[in-house]
């Protein structure tokens, strides 16, 4: 079973619940993810027979309370996501968009009837969700968005295009975001609602282990019970986006500890002049650069998680925990890959597939230079981005 990277001794921070938390998931991940993703990737399909050991687990919603959800702490569902991802980014976005951006904004801002509804078999497993946000036009600007909802009697009348959807050919109701009247609302839209189709993006380099679709919406017709009637602004949708970074902090950090775990045991190894590469001070010292990236991310996440539990994170610091976990996971992919040379672009080893893989974590849920600017005004109050 796999062995985590822990220079600092962080286990003696967490609580016997969190450990026992992360290493259920950890062996779970190790005896039923690695033997079978390698093949989904390759095929480009989603490893569906996990989601009802997945929703066993208690990893669905995991830190929502009630609603048949396990009520964990922040801390417990980041090291959740931790190991998902050291199993596969797609995995982890399944599990991510299902519990942040699907459980959480009908938890958040939804009605009574729809938790009931909705909430207990997400957190089965038996129905599946995806978040519609995201256009072909309007990603880093969500506020440009041209979807537009528009009240006929007990109806809402949606028309509109979201793009690059996880979840979005497998999912019984998508959360879309669309423009009103009153302002950005969120509506449940059924799979089946007339009006409303989708269709899978082909040809993907990264996430190939992932349903990644468009959705479109042509005089889509939802009834009024399926608006989300807290919903007000562009502030609801991004506080689901706030929940889905914090899970990606974290599990980049698992991605990272798989490809450093797979250039220590390769370059101990792989006999290059007559001794082992991991000899070399050119490998060292990327063996260390890796230690020393995997060991802050996993600082910085433990006290993030701790300010969350304590009602205390900020969304910068969300930000800040993204931008720099994701930006460090890709480059140990990347160097991780150099050390397995030729034999790092074969799908024999893991690396390749976490970098292909990183390269659409550091995009997604706000871009790299996104989260940068979103610092640069937390630092100067000036917005660089309007």
């Amino acid at each position: 079973m796999f062995t985590g990277l822990d220079f600092y001794n962080l286990d003696s921070l967490l609580s016997e619940e969190e450990i026992l938390v992360r290493d259920t998931v950890r062996d779970f991940v190790s005896s039923e993810v690695i033997p079978i993703i390698e093949k989904h990737n390759r095929e480009a399909t989603f490893p569906m027979e996990l989601v009802p050991q997945i929703a066993e687990l208690g990893i669905l919603g995991a830190s929502l309370k009630g609603y048949g959800c396990a009520g964990l702490n922040n801390v417990a569902y980041g090291l959740i996501m931790q190991e998902l991802e050291r199993g596969d980014s797609g995995l982890r976005s399944f599990a991510s968009v299902q519990g942040s951006l699907v459980m959480y904004p009908i938890y958040s801002y939804g009605s009574d009837e729809q938790k009931e509804k909705w909430l207990p078999e997400m957190a089965a497993g038996t129905k599946i969700g995806c978040f519609g946000l995201t256009e072909p036009d309007f990603g880093s600007n969500p506020a440009g968005m041209l979807t537009k909802a528009v009240k006929n009697g007990n109806e809402w009348v949606i028309n509109g295009t979201k793009r690059w959807i996880t979840n979005g050919g497998i999912a019984d109701v998508a959360v879309v975001w669309a423009r009103t009247e009153e302002g950005i609302r969120g509506f449940l839209v059924e799979k089946g609602t007339k009006g409303f189709t989708t269709h899978d993006q082909k040809g993907k380099f990264s996430l190939r282990a992932s349903v990644t679709s468009e959705l479109i919406l042509e005089d889509c017709r939802v009834p009024a019970e399926n608006v989300l009637p807290k919903s007000k602004g562009l502030q609801s949708p991004l506080s689901c986006l706030n929940q889905a970074r914090y899970g990606i902090a974290w599990g980049a950090l698992g991605a990272a500890m798989a490809c450093y775990d797979e250039a220590v045991t390769y370059a101990k190894t792989r006999i290059q002049f007559d001794k082992p590469i991991a000899s070399f001070q050119l490998i060292q010292e990327n063996l260390a650069y890796m230690l020393t990236e995997i060991t802050k991310g996993q600082t910085l996440c433990l006290q993030l998680g701790r300010l969350k539990d304590a009602g205390k994170v900020t969304p910068q610091q969300v930000s800040l925990a993204k931008r720099n976990n994701v930006y460090h996971a890709l480059q140990i992919a990347r160097t991780a890959r150099d050390i397995l040379g030729a034999s790092g672009i074969t799908d024999e080893y893991q690396c390749g597939r976490h970098m292909c893989n990183l390269e659409s974590v550091y995009t997604y849920e706000g871009t790299h230079n996104i989260h940068t600017l979103i610092l640069g005004e937390w630092i100067t109050g000036i917005p660089a981005y309007k």
